[in-house]
């Protein structure tokens, strides 16, 4: 694939001769997104290439399940905020104006006369 970069390192770790002389660590970049996906866990660079490749595919489709969660969440915020709201709210909201607007009417200074 063209949007996929393979990049082959040597590996870290246990596998004594094996890890230090050949390059079984794999290093795949999503080039569009920028992910990078290293597997070093198998001795082998085949199996190694075959586990990069699913956890690659596993983050972008877990990428794409949050973009569609956020996508959701803020369509249901915006019909939470033009809901209409029923006539007790709407009492219960001026109710707590008028009785704010009577307490700041109580704190005004007395015109002595």
């Amino acid at each position: 694939m063209k949007e996929i970069e393979e990049k082959f390192i040597r590996s870290r770790g246990k596998g004594g001769q094996n890890v230090n002389k050949v390059a079984t660590c794999v290093v795949l970049k999503h080039l569009p997104t920028g992910l990078i996906v290293r597997c070093d866990k198998y001795r082998s660079q085949a199996q190694n290439r075959n586990e990069a490749y699913r956890l690659l595919e596993q983050k972008l489709q877990q990428r794409e399940e949050q973009k569609i969660a956020v996508a959701k969440a803020k369509l249901a915020k915006e019909r939470r905020q033009k809901r209409r709201r029923s006539r007790a709210s709407k009492e219960e909201m001026l109710a707590g104006k008028k009785r704010q607007s009577q307490k700041k009417t109580l704190r005004r200074k007395v015109a002595w006369e």
